[in-house]
């Protein structure tokens, strides 16, 4: 069994993915004292009854206290806010990284207001569910699952020191850690992340306006395909309002060659252009199968991964 990696784990936000770390982390006892910040008073009693945490706070600086390690596991556009209450408290040595889905955004938030004697380290652990809050979070979330690390650019020994502590955290959590420019990992977020989303919220949308198929036939008939988009835009609507805000650009960028391509595949429906269409179709699969040969998806019906528990 791995050693105690950090004394103290600090976690502000104790949402799906921070609740998921406190339980791997014990679950793997690679921490020792666990605090935890949130500012939902029932989110810090439900992590009270669930007995995550040894301190449970609202105050983000009370929580970083001699902490080794601090998560950011709040909406990325709170977490400037919340780094800048804890950056007084933090000390020496401690290593400060963050779970947000936009990298170069909360990078640049974090190194505003740490303090140099500290270790930023950006990451993002690529997993999750549409569900949410402390009581959705569990010990095996990100077993196989890849974890990304945008470092800040610098390579004196304790800093890449610390970046190997907290790539062996990652791994005894079950993880796979790539390390990865932050620019860079928010493309390829927008790719196969943020934009499935937006076009996932569209058509959701669109189904409930439509004024001549009623709620009740959408939701008594829905097929697979649409049954998938509703748990995609089922998601927390707070964190993926800042996702598409702190990484617009990138988002902005993939959305105008999405419609291009969407125009283009209008363009072959209307002219009846069967064969363009089976070759596009073709094509797309084997990204698919790809995933699935990967490990990171199964081909059971129903997405393959069902809800673990502890």
């Amino acid at each position: 069994m791995p050693s105690i990696l950090y004394p103290r784990l600090a976690v502000v936000g104790a949402g799906l993915i921070g609740s998921s770390i406190i339980r791997a982390a014990r679950a793997k006892a690679v921490v020792g004292e666990i605090a935890v910040a949130d500012p939902s008073e029932t989110v810090r009693d439900r992590v009270a009854a669930l007995g995550l945490a040894d301190e449970i706070t609202a105050d983000p600086a009370t929580a970083a206290r001699g902490a080794d390690l601090v998560i950011f596991a709040a909406p990325p556009l709170a977490i400037g806010a919340a780094a800048g209450l804890a950056a007084a408290t933090l000390k020496r040595g401690a290593t400060v990284t963050d779970v947000g889905s936009v990298k170069a955004a909360i990078a640049e938030a974090l190194a505003k207001v740490m303090p140099p004697e500290v270790f930023v380290i950006p990451g993002h652990p690529i997993a999750g569910s549409e569900q949410s809050g402390p009581d959705a979070g569990f010990a095996a979330m990100f077993e196989g699952r890849w974890t990304i690390l945008t470092p800040q650019v610098r390579g004196d020994a304790p800093y890449l020191a610390a970046i190997d502590r907290l790539t062996a955290f990652w791994v005894a959590l079950g993880a796979q850690v790539e390390v990865m420019d932050e620019r860079h990992h928010d493309l390829v977020l927008a790719v196969t992340s943020h934009l499935p989303h937006l076009i996932a919220y569209t058509i959701v949308g669109a189904a409930a306006d439509l004024e001549t198929v009623t709620r009740s036939e959408v939701i008594k008939y829905s097929a697979g395909g649409f049954r998938d988009f509703t748990r995609i835009a089922a998601s927390d609507p707070v964190m993926w309002r800042d996702v598409f805000l702190a990484n617009k650009d990138a988002v902005l960028e993939m959305l105008g060659r999405f419609t291009e391509d969407l125009q283009a595949l209008s363009r072959a429906i209307r002219w009846g252009e069967g064969e363009r269409l089976e070759e596009h179709f073709t094509r797309t699969r084997e990204i698919r199968r790809g995933i699935i040969d990967a490990g990171q998806e199964t081909p059971e019906p129903d997405f393959g991964r069902h809800r673990k528990t502890d």
